[in-house]
């Protein structure tokens, strides 16, 4: 399970097809306090500069596009499953792999 912002020993479980799942933890801690982390350092080394804008945006196109890839890897590149595991219909699977330039 993954920790919250009130309490740091709750986990949150990943819902795959309506069923819940912990997420798996590395050596490092849980996804959700790598982009806590990763969030930190970028606060810290944009410094006192003007205020972000779109940082929703940019976050997630960040993300996205590593997600995408990872997942199709982990698939094979078998779409349908890809597109399962992300609880995406293939369609917006596919016009996200194509904004990404991840189309053959």
């Amino acid at each position: 399970m993954k920790k919250d912002s009130q309490n740091n020993d709750r986990n949150y479980p990943l819902v795959i097809a309506g069923e819940h799942h912990n997420a798996p933890e590395d050596n490092n801690g849980s996804l959700r306090q790598a982009v806590e982390r990763a969030m930190e350092k970028y606060f810290e080394d944009l410094g006192n500069e003007d205020l972000v804008r779109n940082l929703y945006d940019v976050v997630l196109s960040e993300v996205e596009a590593p997600l995408l890839q990872a997942v199709l890897k982990n698939t094979a590149g078998n779409q349908s499953k890809a597109s399962t595991m992300l609880g995406l219909n293939r369609g917006t699977l596919r016009k996200k792999m194509k904004q990404y330039g991840l189309l053959d």
